[in-house]
């Protein structure tokens, strides 16, 4: 997750929005065996999803006539690149919605199927577990 800012940071740009983000790519996932995979997390960076600084810095810059805009303008572009790949690279995001929709009832069939097994064995009496004297 992305540290929050501090307070000079939040008083230098600005009042702030709250962010909602997706999870990040290599969170864990459920493979086509319905069971969850551990994939490894990508970076702190990867974590934030806001555009809102960035466009702010733009303004700032642009406000004060400052030759920092094209710098500025190449860390907004970069971050949506950015933001591009992660969107392209998220599992099912090549499926169609109707795919999706069929992978999702195959996994709670699967889920529905596993509990009903793990009841069934559960109420087995299958061995006798000796009481310790």
């Amino acid at each position: 997750m992305a540290l929050p800012m501090l307070r000079e940071e939040e008083e230098e740009r600005g009042p702030t929005l709250r962010k909602i983000c997706l999870p990040p790519a290599g969170a864990s996932q459920f493979s086509s065996t319905g069971m969850a995979t551990n994939q490894p997390k990508q970076g702190s960076e990867n974590d934030d999803c806001s555009f809102l600084p960035l466009v702010h810095d733009i303004i700032k810059c642009m406000d004060k006539d400052s030759q920092d805009v094209h710098q500025e303008l190449v860390k907004f572009k970069t971050r949506i690149q950015e933001a591009r790949e992660q969107i392209g690279a998220m599992p099912g995001i090549d499926m169609s919605l109707s795919e999706q929709q069929h992978e999702l009832e195959t996994l709670r069939e699967q889920v529905r199927t596993k509990n009903q097994l793990l009841q069934k064995y559960k109420s087995l009496c299958m061995f006798e577990v000796p009481k310790a004297s």
